[in-house]
């Protein structure tokens, strides 16, 4: 089934929006793994922009997302999900609002497969809501981390296969989503603070995180040894790389990397 230009043009739009990381490595994916990869990242950032809205009440968060796991467990309704959130729809953005084109852009072929992990999503993220995000030790970071951002390695698992056969490491897969989520709880550290969050486990330092963060990063560079079809090659080494820089600028006290250090990684790695 052919996706309309429009709803595809849309979906390029909202991901240059919501994510620099993830925006640059799918615009560089052919056609139809760029709808599935574009719309399995939106759903996830759909529901991911409700557990961290900082206005919604932690009870409001947590009934969503419980409710758009059940709905994703089935043939999607479209006006189900209006009535689900429709009482917040001044609050919630464009990319949460609308979850139905996103849906509808995702090849057939892969659909299931990317809306089973975004239903696991939002549960683990409701689970999480209702434990007010308390990361006591090293296994809990590893259980968020999973929900928010592991789960999106084991999707793009199903992706791969589906669009080329590509079979690739699970667990290498979650620690690739791992790496990256930890990069951006480092980034995102004073905001955090400011809305009264830390994902930080009890005693841990700023330096325990790095090591966390390079350790799953190592992984995930590791998971990249079963890939051999050059654009899902490209598509993982990109935010590899980005984060790779991401957090050599924060340990030169920098808040991120420049565009020009951005855009001189994204070329060295698609020039390689």
């Amino acid at each position: 089934m052919s996706v309309p230009n429009k709803l595809r043009d849309n979906a390029m739009v909202m991901l240059k929006e919501t994510s620099r990381t993830f925006f640059i490595p799918i615009s560089h994916l052919p056609a139809e793994l760029q709808n599935a990869v574009g719309s399995a990242y939106l759903c996830m950032r759909a529901i991911d922009e409700i557990e961290d809205h900082p206005e919604l009440e932690a009870g409001v968060k947590s009934r969503l997302l419980y409710a758009i796991s059940d709905l994703l467990k089935k043939s999607f309704n479209e006006d189900e999900y209006m009535a689900l959130v429709g009482p917040y729809q001044a609050d919630l953005p464009d990319v949460t609002l609308q979850l139905g084109n996103w849906i509808a852009l995702c090849p057939t072929g892969v659909a299931d497969q990317v809306l089973d992990a975004t239903s696991i999503m939002a549960k683990g993220m409701a689970d999480w809501v209702e434990k007010d995000w308390h990361i006591q030790n090293e296994a809990d970071l590893d259980d968020y981390t999973f929900y928010v951002a592991g789960l999106v390695g084991v999707m793009l698992n199903d992706i791969w296969k589906w669009y080329d056969g590509t079979e690739t490491d699970k667990e290498l897969a979650i620690a690739f989503g791992r790496g990256l989520q930890s990069v951006n709880i480092l980034r995102n550290t004073s905001e955090d603070s400011e809305r009264g969050v830390s994902f930080f486990p009890n005693n841990w330092s700023r330096e325990d995180m790095f090591a966390y963060a390079r350790r799953n990063l190592s992984l995930g560079k590791k998971y990249l040894e079963d890939v051999k079809s050059l654009p899902i090659l490209h598509f993982c080494k990109i935010p590899l790389a980005l984060a790779d820089g991401t957090l050599n600028a924060l340990m030169k006290g920098k808040e991120k990397m420049t565009r020009d250090d951005v855009n001189k990684t994204v070329n060295e790695v698609v020039d390689m």
